[in-house]
């Protein structure tokens, strides 16, 4: 080999690469691997294990509960530093690395960087079959880490050393690269991982990433100044990739300058402070009522960031002019693709900088501005009457929303959240007012990800606030990093809200004409409904916890837990079927045509109703 070279194993050569990356955020060049998360077993322990221990004191290693779980911080980290930063994590072969494919699916869909390492069969096939080895019958060459194929953006299997090289080299390509970003699978065979090879000094020569920004086509830029000039109403869809480009100023600036209304997806949302004048909040499914008053009567659509989520759109239901145009600025030409829209293919920040150059003196007309004034005003109203509090004995979602709202929610803080009913109610209802605030998965809404991920989002910002709001069903579904969080003294308050079962999916059952049916415990067929102690439980894992009665005591126990030196759970009772009636729109889910049940029968009549709505693009 040409040149210097060190004598190292593949996992030592791995994880010296892994160091030697970096990148600057806010002048400051830091490295872009914040550590490496790992639960060990044989098939890394010996390997990537060891070569971890080497550089303990110069790259952390992180130990987790749940595999599932430490991928789950590890995409919240990324997410939180806006995909700037990211982290690594390593299991064994099997199940270890099967708990992660499910991770991968959050990164996949939420175009997050994350790199996963689990241990692989033997490349030399000698001890065949090993332990927790997946055998396919027809195909040697396949083992568990197959099904990472699917929800990776880039998979390889390094069965020799030098493999690692090229391997490495495209894995830092789609890692940093705004259009491929996303999970990036190396499945390691074990014995590969100890095997030692001359490497190339240059393999470890320190390399900073920085943030490419795509320029658009100029007849692309053209087309979308004109389309922009012709409209009548007009209105913008942030989306989360205004977030990850750092273009929230250039959004303000161009809503300000051109004077168009800003909508928010579940992914955007705090792209916008929104309480400014042109901020209407989330659209669509969850949106609120002057967001989706706007889009019912928009022409023009300007995307930015967005893949147009069912979500976003109503089911494409929302959106009520016959000549709708859509121009979707997006790095990524798949999603500017969508729907017959005019493609833009350009970073946010450049894009949106070029557009409002191009658009000169460009105004929206008076009355789009006047609309949205008049909108905003009567959705808060609406809101704020949901949020207050009531006498009631079990408080709604939203009433809890409200407390923790009034008492952390301007406190630099961030909210996290991902499954269930509480997604809808927050995107509706907290109103971010910087860049972060809230921090939502909402791409594959992965019942679980809470409580993992608000540990992610205090590791990325150690100085915030971090607010976990989770229902019963995800926390019963994977709670063990409250011991992670506080064995690693990154301290996250969790407000649980315990409504006895899967009360979202129940309310769905009952709009789509089910019966009430296996979702909320009292449905369940059971022997007996389980009396869960969800305070005794936290506490065991080492959190301060208790349990309130009313939302007089959840404001003062949010209150105190500012004060406390780890992470808190706060319990709460909450009724099942109660959400916020004002804003929503229809959401396609398909009511079956026939039923002996009249409940479902109706449904369908209205299902059938709502889908004359849906817009066809050709």
């Amino acid at each position: 080999m040409v040149g210097k070279t060190v004598r190292l194993t593949v996992a030592q050569a791995l994880i010296r690469f892994l160091m030697a990356q970096k990148t600057v955020v806010d002048g400051e060049t830091l490295p872009i691997f914040a550590g490496c998360w790992a639960i060990f077993g044989h098939g890394n322990v010996a390997g990537i294990g060891e070569a971890l221990y080497q550089v303990r004191d110069e790259f952390p290693t992180l130990r987790a509960h749940n595999e599932q779980a430490m991928a789950h911080s590890a995409i919240a980290f990324a997410k939180a530093t806006f995909r700037r930063r990211f982290m690594a994590c390593t299991t064994s072969i099997g199940p270890g690395a099967l708990n992660m494919v499910t991770a991968a699916a959050v990164a996949h869909v939420n175009r997050l960087p994350l790199l996963l390492l689990p241990g692989d069969v033997f490349a030399n096939r000698m001890p065949d079959p090993v332990l927790q080895q997946v055998e396919d019958f027809n195909d040697g060459t396949v083992s568990a880490n197959d099904c990472f194929r699917p929800v990776s953006r880039y998979f390889d299997r390094i069965n020799r050393p030098e493999q690692l090289i090229t391997a490495l080299q495209r894995t830092m390509q789609v890692l940093t690269d705004p259009t491929d970003c996303g999970p990036v699978t190396l499945a390691m065979c074990q014995d590969v991982q100890a095997e030692s090879y001359d490497w190339p000094d240059s393999l470890f020569a320190e390399k900073v990433w920085t943030q490419r920004r795509i320029r658009p086509d100029e007849n692309e830029l053209s087309e979308a100044i004109a389309l922009l000039k012709a409209a009548r109403k007009p209105m913008i869809i942030a989306g989360g990739g205004v977030l990850y480009s750092g273009a929230t100023a250039e959004l303000v600036a161009f809503a300000e300058k051109h004077r168009i209304p800003v909508a928010v997806t579940q992914a955007g949302k705090s792209a916008i402070d929104e309480t400014h004048e042109l901020a209407l909040g989330a659209i669509g499914v969850t949106g609120t009522s002057a967001a989706n008053a706007l889009a019912a009567g928009t022409d023009l659509i300007l995307a930015v960031g967005t893949r147009f989520q069912d979500f976003t759109t109503g089911s494409w239901a929302l959106f009520k002019t016959g000549e709708l145009k859509i121009v979707a600025l997006n790095v990524t030409p798949y999603d500017s693709a969508k729907h017959n829209a005019k493609p833009l293919i350009a970073d946010a920040q450049v894009g949106l900088k070029l557009l409002s150059e191009g658009l000169g003196s460009f105004r929206a007309d008076a009355a789009i501005a006047a609309r949205a004034a008049d909108e905003r005003t009567a959705w808060f109203e609406a809101a704020g009457r949901a949020l207050a509090p009531t006498n009631a004995e079990k408080p709604s979602d939203a009433q809890v929303i409200g407390a923790v709202a009034r008492t952390l929610g301007k406190t630099n803080a961030v909210v996290v959240c991902a499954a269930g009913g509480l997604p809808g109610e927050l995107e509706k209802l907290w109103v971010p007012t910087e860049p972060g605030g809230y921090h939502m998965e909402y791409g594959f809404s992965c019942m679980g990800y809470e409580i993992a991920g608000g540990l992610g989002v205090k590791m990325a910002n150690p100085d915030k606030e971090v607010i976990v709001m989770v229902g019963d069903g995800s926390y019963m579904m994977l709670n063990s990093e409250i011991a992670t969080s506080v064995s690693l003294g990154q301290k996250i308050t969790i407000v649980l809200l315990d409504n006895h079962g899967f009360g979202c999916i129940n309310r769905l059952q009952m709009e789509t004409g089910g019966a009430n049916f296996n979702n909320l415990w009292q449905d369940c067929l059971m022997e007996a409904q389980p009396e869960i102690d969800f305070r005794q439980h936290a506490e065991s894992m080492g959190a301060i916890a208790l349990k309130v009665a009313s939302i007089g005591e959840l404001e003062n126990a949010l209150e105190a837990s500012r004060k406390n030196d780890r992470t808190t759970v706060i319990v709460i009772e909450t009724h099942p079927l109660i959400t916020t009636e004002a804003g929503g729109h229809w959401w396609d889910v398909a009511v079956p045509e026939v039923s002996p049940r009249e409940e479902v029968g109706k449904a369908r009549e209205r299902y059938e109703a709502n889908r004359r709505h849906q817009r066809v693009f050709n």
